[in-house]
């Protein structure tokens, strides 16, 4: 009985023994974690800090990571500075070229200027409207005020690009007309070809520039339609039709940002909306306006300085003499049209090939279709029997003859 009363007080005294070890690890836990603790005590301590210790009092504090550098980005490369072409002052009594139109038309200009900044004697003169066109006549009527800007400028040569701001409504009468409709048609081929009898009454030369592709696919079928009514008009009224269509598309026709430029170099031709033309592009706009111009100017090549006449009582120099001709060792080109180029007088296949004999065995062959006999023995020799070959009539010394 005296052992189960002690069993009994030992039971009772367990929970009293196993407090006062928890309070002794919270004490050492506390020795060794002091800063964490002492971080705690404002807002007291409790038994489940003892058994489930707080994330804070887990974890060391975090080392410093110094944060990585980042690379640095490679400058990009810059494209080579384009040469500085050469301004020279024109003349006084320099040939004027007008350019006319929309803001195309005033981007051309800027790239005839470039073209022509080193001859002295071609002066470019911009006369454009940026939001004009041959539909709102009211904004700016161009073929009644072309013929006041001819007489201002006096140009020697007049140049026309107008149509990029036309794809809108017309009002013809009281009525406003759809786009390409059959009566907005009839009234945009009246106004342009006013522009060309206009033109062609001031005796002036023009040249008619089309439009470029757009970015806009619906708006490039339009372009093209418009093009057919400016040729017409520029060939009906004496002038010529420039076409640059294919300068600003790729090779299955479509619209191109990026292309060639006059010299075969890519390059960026339109800008990002994919209506305006940057400078390179202007200035492939001007390239092919160059020729017809100089052919209008009388200029050998685009560029070249035409003759200024001398002032009075100058000395004249002595012509140079003429330089020998130059030896070529190649075929010279020859037109079809022009056989004289070559010395002859008529074109190869002018005159009758001379008969030839019909006894021959190839013109019976061909006209009367009568194959010559073959030879005995010969492969197409189909004759039965075979026909015996003749035998040499001699042999060579101390040769056997073959026995067929």
């Amino acid at each position: 009985m005296v052992l189960v009363a002690r069993i009994r007080q030992g039971i009772r005294r367990a929970p009293i023994l196993i407090l006062a070890l928890a309070v002794l690890v919270v004490t050492a836990a506390g020795a060794f974690h002091a800063p964490a603790f002492a971080q705690e005590e404002s807002r007291g301590w409790s038994l489940r800090d003892l058994l489930f210790p707080r994330r804070s009092e887990r974890i060391e504090p975090p080392i410093e990571v110094q944060p990585r550098p980042k690379p640095k980005k490679k400058p990009k490369p810059r494209p080579p500075a384009e040469p500085e072409t050469p301004i020279v002052e024109k003349t006084s009594d320099a040939r004027v070229v007008l350019v006319v139109g929309d803001f195309l038309a005033g981007g051309l200009a800027e790239g005839l200027d470039t073209a022509f900044a080193d001859n002295p004697a071609v002066r470019i003169v911009a006369r454009s409207n940026g939001s004009s066109g041959f539909v709102r006549d009211d904004v700016y009527n161009w073929p009644a005020q072309i013929k006041s800007l001819i007489e201002t400028e006096k140009p020697a040569a007049v140049i026309v690009m107008l149509g990029s701001n036309d794809r809108q409504q017309m009002k013809v009468g009281d009525v406003r007309e759809q786009p390409r409709s059959e009566n907005w048609t009839k009234e945009y081929e009246r106004r342009t070809d006013a522009l060309g009898k206009a033109l062609q009454e001031t005796k002036v030369p023009f040249l008619w520039v089309g439009m470029p592709a757009f970015g806009v696919s619906k708006m490039n079928s339009d372009m093209l339609a418009f093009n057919d009514i400016y040729h017409s008009a520029a060939q009906s009224h004496g002038g010529e039709f420039v076409d640059v269509w294919d300068g600003f598309v790729d090779e299955n026709g479509a619209f191109v940002t990026s292309g060639p430029d006059i010299n075969g170099q890519p390059v960026r031709l339109r800008s990002d909306d994919g209506i305006n033309v940057t400078k390179a592009g202007k200035r492939k706009l001007a390239f092919y306006t160059e020729k017809p111009l100089a052919k209008i100017l009388g200029l050998a090549a685009p560029g070249s300085i035409t003759t200024v006449s001398a002032p009075a009582g100058a000395p004249v120099e002595a012509p140079k003499p003429a330089a020998a001709p130059v030896i070529v060792d190649r075929t010279a080109p020859m037109l079809l049209g022009d056989p004289a180029l070559d010395g002859g007088t008529e074109l190869l296949g002018a005159a009758q090939p001379a008969k030839a004999d019909p006894n021959l065995p190839g013109e019976k062959l061909i006209l009367e279709g009568k194959a010559p006999a073959a030879s005995p023995g010969r492969a197409d020799d189909f004759s039965w029997p075979p026909k015996k070959q003749p035998a040499a009539a001699t042999a060579e010394p101390g040769s056997t003859l073959a026995t067929p």
